[in-house]
């Protein structure tokens, strides 16, 4: 096994969208990946998410966070 396991471990994580709290559960890599993006967007964890799902059509909140992610990392 190689030292990056820990960027494949599922978390889940606790946010607040639109006044109500909800969790989304997301590979460490991502995660840190979402916070990066939203340190140079200048947002808040809560502002990019809240974005993110208001973006997202049938997909559930954790499968729209990693297609935006992946969708910035090709930008």
């Amino acid at each position: 096994m190689t030292c990056h396991n820990e960027e494949y471990k599922l978390q889940k994580h606790s946010v607040v969208i639109a006044g109500h709290s909800t969790s989304i559960t997301l590979e460490n890599l991502f995660w840190q990946e979402l916070k990066k993006i939203a340190k140079i967007e200048r947002k808040s964890l809560g502002q990019l998410i809240t974005q993110i799902d208001e973006q997202r059509k049938d997909a559930n909140l954790s499968s729209a966070v990693r297609i935006f992610i992946l969708k910035e990392a090709l930008k």
